[in-house]
């Protein structure tokens, strides 16, 4: 069992790399992915750690694509350092920098007092973001949870929401295949889009090079799992999966077994990797 999508306390989870690993290594897994937003400072304690345990750690990182939806890119097989995708990966950290200080100078509009001092102590100084922002504020008493915090405040269409840069799929896709990584679509009913239209996207997406489509996600049901797997069959897809892993800032998905029904198979990974010799 493995489990390829993770985030640590490098983005926006309250676990660090390494107890990452150690949560892998209590769940039975073989393998781990870690996949933190934009960034892969947390990949090589990580892979200490794992070396360590005797168990795999997988590089990678998720990104935020341009979309009507919610829509990122899983990708895998990324290795920290210089490449055409680690080199976009520290501009998007500076706008994501950029705008956490607009998002600050937000908070004190709306009344919500939240420095930026805090916001990095939260973050243990590195990739702060909106679940920080909340959890800030639940500890201020000003949500009565992370959950809360967002529906009030930081989701999509609320007062304190800000836009973050984005790249375009096919940009994010190429950029990948540049790496000599292989890109995944995350959790595809994010996009929004009924069967339709998101086979279509999906289609798309792949004779683009898109490598996998995550159908074993840790929030999704048996049958939206089943269906979605269907489709990357159609498409040509690897069928990945992962939990989603963010520690205390989504309590209800835990590594390796998401709320406690999820089972990623090792020849997840396998069919992964076949790609990437292809």
């Amino acid at each position: 069992m493995i489990d390829l999508h993770t985030h640590s306390t490098v983005s926006d989870g309250s676990d660090t790399p390494e107890a990452l690993v150690d949560l892998a290594v209590k769940a039975g897994l073989s393998a781990l992915a870690l996949t933190d937003h934009d960034r892969q400072d947390g990949v090589l304690p990580a892979r200490k750690r794992a070396h360590a345990a005797g168990i795999e750690l997988v590089a990678g990182a998720e990104i935020s694509c341009q979309h009507s939806g919610t829509m990122h890119l899983l990708v895998y097989f990324l290795e920290p350092g210089e490449g055409p995708l680690q080199d976009e990966l520290l501009r998007l950290q500076a706008a994501r920098d950029a705008r956490n200080e607009r998002l600050v100078a937000r908070l004190a509009e709306l009344g919500l007092p939240v420095s930026r001092e805090e916001l990095e102590a939260e973050a243990g100084g590195s990739g702060a973001g909106r679940p920080h922002v909340a959890a800030i504020l639940v500890r201020k008493g000003l949500a009565s949870s992370v959950q809360d915090a967002f529906d009030r405040y930081l989701a999509k269409g609320r007062p304190a929401y800000l836009e973050k840069e984005r790249l375009e799929p096919v940009t994010a896709v190429e950029l990948s295949l540049e790496s000599g990584a292989l890109p995944v679509l995350a959790h595809p009913l994010s996009l929004g889009l009924v069967p339709g239209e998101l086979e279509r996207t999906v289609r798309e997406l792949a004779e683009a090079g898109l490598a996998g489509l995550e159908a074993i996600y840790g929030r999704y049901s048996r049958e939206e799992r089943a269906e979605l797997a269907v489709m990357a069959a159609q498409a040509g897809l690897a069928i990945t999966g992962g939990s989603d892993h963010h520690g205390s800032y989504k309590p209800d998905l835990s590594v390796g077994v998401g709320r406690g029904d999820l089972h990623v198979p090792d020849g997840a990974l396998a069919a992964l990797r076949d790609r990437l010799l292809d």
